[in-house]
């Protein structure tokens, strides 16, 4: 395997996983194939394999049910978090008497903890059910980011106010990927917080849209730990064959 065709091959392999990419590359010596038409049995294999995962309802769910609509959602309401924040808190900073707390501020305080706690869940959920296809559920939440951050107008807002959900989203993906999931009793006393501090915004007409959209997700873990282990093991080992 010397030949520069040969070297294509082996770049083409990598997108396998270790063990299997070995087998494959002895495979395609013993056979004596030619390198491009060994090059185009490996790309096949690449294609099938990323293909597989998509056969399960997970992967869809995760990129269009959650982490599409959820990236447009919580980037409004970051929006809307910074821009109560600039109302309450940052004109006060500058003054001389001091700091001085709005009669709004519980409120933010309220919004600030539902925005960790909605993007944390959904990048659980998008962790744990779709592990082998996390990265186009990325893709999903970057690409709407990318626009925003570019027609983003509001000249007292910086931009990037905009991925406030970002970083604990971040967090809830990491941790999805590693545990899978989380006993029932924190989910439910997750879920029911959640649900408790969309109270406020009840009384908003059109709010339920973006507290169900994005609050499914707490619920969902209280499901799949409801379930029990053994139900979520035959769950995590569909999604990694």
């Amino acid at each position: 395997m010397t030949s520069a065709g040969w070297s294509f091959v082996e770049v083409a392999a990598y997108l396998l996983e270790r063990e299997e990419r070995e087998v494959v590359l002895g495979d395609l010596i013993e056979a004596g194939e030619s390198a491009w038409l060994g090059l185009w049995d490996v790309l096949g294999l690449v294609a099938r394999r990323q293909l597989v995962p998509l056969k399960s309802w997970r992967p869809w769910l995760a990129s269009f049910g959650l982490a599409l609509p959820g990236s447009l959602l919580l980037m409004g309401f970051s929006v809307s978090i910074s821009q109560t924040y600039q109302r309450l808190i940052h004109p006060a900073v500058f003054k001389a008497t001091g700091l001085t707390i709005g009669p709004g501020f519980t409120l933010l305080l309220c919004n600030v903890l539902l925005l960790i706690g909605w993007s944390w869940t959904g990048g659980f959920v998008m962790g744990s059910v779709s592990r082998r296809t996390v990265r186009v559920s990325a893709v999903l939440s970057f690409l709407p980011c990318v626009f925003c951050l570019a027609r983003f107008r509001v000249e007292s807002l910086s931009r990037f106010c905009l991925l406030l959900f970002m970083f604990p989203a971040v967090w809830g993906v990491r941790r999805g990927l590693q545990i899978g999931q989380i006993s029932l009793r924190p989910a439910l006393i997750l879920a029911v917080a959640i649900t408790l501090l969309t109270i406020p915004t009840w009384s908003s007409s059109g709010s339920w849209i973006p507290n169900w959209a994005l609050s499914w997700p707490a619920w969902y873990l209280v499901v799949t730990a409801w379930r029990g282990p053994a139900d979520a093991k035959l769950d995590r080992s569909r999604t990694t064959t």
